[in-house]
């Protein structure tokens, strides 16, 4: 034999490993069911839209027409930091991917060694001491034939773990934008509740001097007057309050685009104009491929269930082929000649003979493992459709509220103007007109309110449904 690894073994090798490698334990995955339901219970009456129609094939926070909203949730996947532990987590499980891979392969490994040893005088058979040299260079081929499919299995667990890696990354990111999306809206209407303290304390102000002129010339009463402080006064101290509220929902936001909060700001915009998007809806089916926890809670599943195989594979013996050959001389010179050459190459099966269950053990610790992703799959599924059932019938129900409530602030808007004529024709008090006026205020502020909370609900449902009506 000339070649190093002689090739007749080295086919040998290849072909055993083919055919012992056809087999794996375990069971085969197969998606559970889910409790689903074929429509959504509040979808009824529901307008629905069609996604080719009104939906554009981009991100979801488009939909609501806000440029800067557009270029402040563009910051979150680039600068988030919570972002970037997930990603570089997914980056890991797919290092892991490959890893698991490549255990499937013969592993050569190369050694070149040089040493010198002494022995005593009289030690050796020639009954001289002296000192020897020893060179080598060796190549060593280790396979393990996957017979029952362990490595296999293993990277099967691993691909799928990577996979939930990335729709944890997916969740995380969706997470992100959806509560930099509720924090700037709700800041934007903040702008407005204050434009309108500021509205209103103009207002305030200039009928407080009409007061005191009437107090001047004894018109109006020193009670009038005390009234119309108080109402001056408490609509200032209610716009500092929601000016410290917008101050905190602007940290939020440079927070979640990655930047300290001195190093951000954000013009007010008391005019800023919101867009409501229609939502579409898509049956229970889609919403599984939408939301991303769902499909993590499921990869989960068959990281689960692979694991199983890889338990049950413990019970069966490893069988390791190895080969290793190279050259060994005193010489250095002479190390890479025929004599000097040597070989071998074998099998090697080693299996569990006695463990006292321990191998049962973990093969049941594994299938209930599998048993509890399962469970936590369901959950998240009933989970999720019940938030796109809270979120739906939320807006269905805030559209004719919000429609009574811009009826009754006009209607307040309207009794604290005829209130005012009333008090300036002498036919009232003022206490009258700053009941009126209270009652105008609160309307207009609480219908700002529900505004944010249609808002915060539609982005809510977004996210419910995965963030996407789009599927690629």
């Amino acid at each position: 034999m000339n070649a190093l690894l002689p090739s007749r073994l080295s086919i040998a090798l290849l072909l055993t490993g083919t055919l012992l490698t056809g087999c794996m334990v375990g069971p085969d995955y197969q998606k559970p069911s889910a409790p689903i339901s074929a429509t959504f219970k509040e979808a009824q009456g529901w307008k629905a839209a069609s996604p080719q129609d009104e939906l554009p094939k981009g991100p979801w926070w488009a939909l609501y027409q806000d440029p800067q909203l557009n270029a402040l949730v563009s910051q979150v996947q680039l600068n988030n930091q919570n972002v970037a532990v997930y990603a570089a987590q997914y980056q890991q499980a797919l290092a892991l991917v490959r890893q698991s891979r490549a255990e499937e392969f013969p592993t050569l490994t190369g050694t070149g060694a040089s040493s010198r040893s002494e022995s005593a005088s009289g030690s050796s058979s020639s009954g001289a001491g002296g000192v020897s040299k020893v060179h080598s260079a060796t190549l060593d081929l280790s396979w393990e034939a996957d017979i029952w499919g362990r490595l296999r299995r293993t990277n099967e667990q691993d691909r799928a773990s990577a996979q939930a890696s990335a729709a944890d990354l997916a969740n995380a990111t969706l997470s992100a934008q959806s509560s930099l999306a509720q924090n700037y809206f709700q800041l934007r209407l903040l702008d407005r509740r204050i434009a309108l303290y500021r509205e209103t304390i103009a207002g305030y102000q200039r009928y407080l001097q009409i007061i005191q002129n009437k107090y001047d010339e004894q018109i109006s009463s020193r009670a009038d007057l005390a009234t119309g402080k108080t109402q001056l006064h408490s609509a200032q101290a209610s716009m500092l309050d929601l000016q410290w509220q917008r101050a905190q929902y602007e940290h939020a936001i440079a927070l979640l685009m990655g930047k300290p909060p001195a190093d951000f700001a954000l013009a007010a915009d008391p005019a800023w104009q919101y867009h409501v998007p229609g939502v579409p809806l898509g049956v229970p089916s889609r919403l599984l491929e939408r939301r991303p926890d769902i499909a993590a809670a499921e990869r989960q599943m068959a990281a689960a269930n692979a694991a199983v195989g890889v338990a049950t594979a413990a019970y069966y013996p490893d069988l390791t082929l190895s080969a290793s050959g190279g050259y060994q001389s005193s010489t250095l010179s002479h190390l890479f000649s025929l004599p000097n050459r040597f070989w071998s190459i074998g099998p090697s099966l080693t299996g569990t003979i006695l463990d006292f269950g321990a191998t049962r053990a973990s093969v049941e610790q594994a299938r209930h493992a599998y048993d509890a992703t399962v469970a936590t799959y369901r959950q998240t599924v009933l989970t999720g459709l019940g938030e796109v059932e809270d979120y739906l019938v939320e807006l269905r129900t805030l559209e004719p509220e919000l429609e009574a409530r811009r009826n009754s602030a006009q209607s307040a808007e309207d009794s604290a103007a005829v209130s005012r004529d009333q008090y300036e024709a002498g036919v009232i008090d003022y206490l009258d007109v700053a009941t009126t006026q209270a009652t105008s205020l609160n309307e207009r502020q609480t219908l700002l309110n529900l505004v944010a909370t249609q808002l915060i609900t539609s982005v809510q449902l977004q996210a419910a449904l995965g963030g996407s009506w789009v599927t690629e």
